[in-house]
C-alpha cells in the first residue's frame, strides 16, 4: 500500500511540473492545505536550499552554489527577471526604467546594473535577493 504524499512532497512536485516559473507566491499552494501549514512547508525547503526567499509570500526556485554551498536564485533572466516575474503574478503593473529603455533602443550605451522598474500604482513590499534589493521609481 502506497503512503500518501506530504505537503512539502506535494509543493515539491508542484515547483517542478512549473518548468518555465522562476517565482512562486505562497497564495499558488493555497489549495494543498491551510495557510501555516504552507509556510511551515516552504521554510523547509527554504532551509533545505531547494528555494530561496525574495519577500513577504515570494519564493524563487535556487540551486546550491558550488563555489560557497549556499542556495542561489536560479533564474535565466536573473533576480531582474525574477522580480519581474513577481510582480507580473502579484498583480502589479510595470515598466522597464528609463535607463533601461535608452539602452534598448541604442540612445546609451550605459549597461544598468541596478535592478530597478517603474510601478504604476500602489506596491509596498520590498524583493530582494542577498544584497541585490529591487527599486521601486514612479
Amino acid at each position: 500500500m502506497r503512503r500518501p504524499k506530504t505537503l512539502r512532497e506535494r509543493i515539491e512536485s508542484r515547483i517542478a511540473r512549473k518548468r518555465g516559473e522562476d517565482v512562486f507566491l505562497t497564495r499558488e499552494f493555497r489549495d494543498l492545505g491551510g495557510e501555516d501549514q504552507v509556510l511551515r512547508a516552504l521554510r523547509i525547503l527554504v532551509r533545505e536550499k531547494r528555494l530561496v526567499r525574495l519577500g513577504y509570500g515570494v519564493y524563487g526556485r535556487a540551486v546550491v552554489s558550488r563555489l560557497s554551498g549556499d542556495p542561489i536564485l536560479y533564474s535565466q533572466n536573473g533576480f531582474l527577471g525574477a522580480a519581474r516575474q513577481a510582480l507580473t503574478k502579484l498583480g502589479v503593473t510595470w515598466e522597464p526604467s528609463e535607463a533601461e529603455r535608452d539602452y534598448n533602443e541604442g540612445r546609451s550605451t550605459q549597461i544598468p546594473l541596478n535592478p530597478v522598474v517603474l510601478v504604476k500604482g500602489r506596491f509596498a513590499r520590498r524583493l530582494r535577493d542577498g544584497n541585490q534589493e529591487l527599486v521601486l521609481a514612479r
